[in-house]
């Protein structure tokens, strides 16, 4: 054999690097690759955190905006039932009538003026300050929240009749 018999276009593979080498096969450190990677995974996770934040904080705004209508619409409830219960059982009722709406109003103002950040340390607040008052009205929350979608279910059109 004679150094004609080998030329330059043979294929030459490179063996893996050896167990518990340091240098990859372009001659870089391998913990310099696997710190970029580190790096470059962190990156991602954190950038995935952010757009998760800014849609919860986008969706809690939505809600806010939704919670201070309803809470109007209930204010104007009040307020109109009011008048008929002054022709039903007195003034004196109509006023407590007018006074719920009034204290709804006030909350409703509340809600719309505050960020959500606000928001949640006043809830965080309520519920270091009074835990049973929390927890009853979460519980409440749920039964309604659980009442309001049963009856959903129950209204669905059934296929075949």
């Amino acid at each position: 054999m004679s150094d004609n018999d080998i030329s330059a276009q043979d294929d030459f593979k490179q063996a893996a690097p050896a167990k518990g080498a340091t240098i990859d096969n372009d001659g870089a450190p391998i913990a310099e690759a696997t710190g970029d990677a580190k790096t470059a995974i962190k990156d991602a996770v954190g950038n995935y955190g952010t757009q998760a934040a800014d849609k919860a904080r986008l969706f809690a705004e939505d809600g806010k905006a939704k919670a201070g209508g309803a809470l109007d619409q209930l204010a104007q409830l009040l307020n109109d039932a009011a008048a008929q219960v002054d022709e039903k059982l007195g003034a004196q009722y109509g006023g407590y009538a007018r006074n719920a709406a009034s204290s709804v109003t006030g909350f409703s103002d509340q809600v719309k003026a505050k960020d959500i950040d606000e928001l949640v340390d006043d809830a965080r607040e309520l519920v270091r300050k009074s835990p049973g008052i929390a927890i009853g009205a979460a519980a409440a929350l749920g039964f309604v929240v659980a009442r309001l979608i049963q009856s959903g279910l129950d209204t669905t059109p059934t296929s075949g009749n």
